[in-house]
């Protein structure tokens, strides 16, 4: 049986992975310091025979007894709520974490995939955004901590795959939406959709004109396990390319939930992207991929989700 470390693995997107993993019977290893994951998405995996569970900090020395085939590294905060708020941790994890763990798989002699992401980008010049552009960040600005902690990473993990042969993927992920989002998460989708189930009202930073794309986690993750298993070692987009105003998913909200909230406009924060699509050329050639589920469709499911989470709140 195939053994395969997840990290972050009780986040949103780590635990779709470890249901994911299981689901195609590997034995899966979830490791998280629970900073910004939760155990509740993991807990119905807790009685699996194939499934562990590891609580521990990435940025420190990772140790895995026995065999390991592959590491997808995706420990890190990954809302600018959270990286604003803890900006070491976020530096570490991708530095310092990736570090690790790249030791861990050479000794190993495990494939590893590392979540990037969009953010790398920056605020880009060039739309839609193909892995070829090299972005327009600002090392310095209050989002810097994650675009560099990233940036780095997808350097360091070159270096690994140039210099030593280790088997290395990147994915550069696109905003992604579903169940398991934390209602704090401070993203658009969970803010919008938290707020009109309060009543509250919709804040939209800036005019509104700024664009993101959603992509459905299902349709990521499939994205994910495909290049995981292809022979591709260069970063690959994986997102949705529909692209959205935040004005206009804002009005799909309020229409989608029936509120009577109102939207709102706050000042743009610094450096935040006013363009977001993915060119998803590569992946629809190399990978055979693009996303299926529709936004109303995957809309209504993440809804459902959020109502239920709210209730718990």
């Amino acid at each position: 049986m195939k053994r395969v470390l997840i990290t972050g693995g009780a986040g949103f997107l780590g635990s779709h992975l470890c249901d994911r993993f299981i689901k195609e019977g590997y034995h899966v290893i979830a490791m998280d310091n629970l900073i910004t994951g939760n155990l509740k998405n993991i807990e119905h995996l807790f009685k699996h025979p194939n499934f562990e569970y590891h609580h521990h900090d990435v940025s420190k020395f990772v140790f895995v007894p026995g065999d390991l085939h592959y590491i997808l590294h995706f420990a890190s905060p990954a809302s600018p709520i959270d990286y604003l708020k803890m900006p070491i941790q976020t530096l570490k994890v991708g530095s310092l974490g990736t570090h690790n763990l790249l030791g861990l798989a050479k000794q190993k002699n495990a494939r590893m995939l590392i979540a990037s992401t969009s953010e790398v980008y920056g605020d880009p010049l060039v739309h839609p955004q193909n892995e070829e552009y090299w972005g327009n960040v600002n090392p310095i600005g209050p989002r810097g901590v994650y675009d560099e902690a990233k940036r780095f990473q997808e350097a360091i993990t070159m270096a690994y795959h140039n210099f030593h042969g280790l088997e290395t993927r990147i994915v550069r992920i696109f905003n992604t939406y579903g169940p398991r989002m934390r209602l704090d998460d401070g993203r658009a989708l969970p803010a919008f959709m938290s707020q009109a189930l309060r009543g509250e009202d919709i804040t939209v930073f800036g005019d509104g004109s700024q664009t993101r794309s959603f992509c459905y986690v299902d349709d990521l993750v499939e994205g994910i396990y495909r290049l995981l298993l292809s022979d591709y070692a260069l970063p690959v987009n994986i997102g949705n390319p529909n692209e959205i105003s935040l004005k206009e998913f804002a009005e799909e909200v309020q229409r989608l939930t029936g509120t009577n909230s109102q939207i709102i406009y706050q000042p743009l924060p610094q450096d935040d992207p006013k363009q977001r699509q993915p060119d998803i050329s590569k992946a629809k050639n190399i990978l055979n991929w693009e996303p299926k589920v529709d936004r109303a469709e995957g809309l209504k499911v993440t809804l459902e989700y959020f109502k239920q989470a709210l209730l718990l709140d």
